[in-house]
């Protein structure tokens, strides 16, 4: 799965695609405290930006290693 959840966090991994929606909502609306790591993600489908971005305050714990996504993406969560 592109996307991981452990108990307190969401770990995106590679391309992450608008399949990926309704499990990232659901778990953003039942997370005590939402925390994203994007470090290994290479791809982020703009439902999940608009999702990640409705849900702040959220805590990104590592920013995305890829170029783009850490240039114009990143800012926009911090």
């Amino acid at each position: 799965m592109p996307i991981r959840y452990d108990a307190d966090t969401a770990r995106f991994d590679a391309a992450c695609t608008v399949d990926e929606a309704l499990p990232l909502a659901e778990w953003l609306e039942a997370a005590p405290a939402r925390r994203v790591d994007l470090s290994a993600c290479t791809d982020l489908h703009t439902a999940l930006l608009q999702l990640l971005l409705a849900a702040r305050p959220l805590v990104v714990t590592a920013e995305p290693e890829d170029a783009f996504l850490k240039r114009w993406v990143a800012p926009l969560l911090a």
